[in-house]
């Protein structure tokens, strides 16, 4: 099983990237390439999928969405191709929000769930996912702190730039004003 996988972007496809790892290039499954560049240095973290006719590798930010993705795979009917499928509609608090507070409505807006796989995801999830939720605090570094505070400058509010330190999170080690860009990346890509 491959956990993560530390490496550069080397190519961003509709629904998935390539990251060139110690010389290997590796195709994963990705809900939202376009907050990605090219040659950008990333950690995603992976699920592999293993079946006699495939051997996929979905790809995750943080480890915190990366584990929400198996156990709604877990889920009867519910495939990853599927729970992929709902990464890129919604973001990860959305979710855990909707299935804590058994939103159907906004469960089954999702592509391909329907109001019995909406309520299969509630039944088997509710209640199981709070504990999964990161700590605000956890990994966050003084330039991702001086980013959030530039984020928050330019009028974004404090339950998205927790949202975005979440996601920073999974990339260790940058500028200040490289976490600023990358978190309005992050923010743009739910205004499409």
């Amino acid at each position: 099983m491959i956990a993560y996988i530390k490496g550069t972007v080397e190519m961003i496809n509709q629904d998935s990237i390539v990251v060139e790892a110690a010389g290997i290039g590796y195709e994963i499954n990705f809900a939202k390439p376009e907050m990605l560049s090219l040659s950008m240095p990333v950690q995603i973290y992976t699920y592999q999928h293993l079946r006699e006719d495939e051997n996929s590798l979905y790809g995750f930010l943080s480890r915190p969405e990366k584990e929400l993705f198996i156990k709604l795979i877990s889920v009867k009917g519910l495939g990853p191709k599927t729970a992929l499928g709902i990464f890129r509609k919604a973001s990860y608090d959305a979710l855990i929000t909707a299935i804590e507070q058994q939103d159907i409505a906004f469960i089954k807006s999702m592509p391909g769930i329907g109001a019995k796989t909406a309520s299969q995801i509630i039944l088997d999830l509710k209640g199981k996912l709070v504990s999964s939720a990161p700590d605000s605090n956890v990994g966050s570094s003084r330039e991702m702190e001086d980013a959030l505070d530039a984020l928050k400058a330019l009028g974004y509010k404090q339950n998205e730039c927790t949202q975005v330190l979440k996601y920073l999170t999974g990339f260790p080690d940058k500028t200040t004003d490289e976490y600023v860009k990358l978190g309005l990346q992050y923010l743009l890509s739910f205004k499409r």
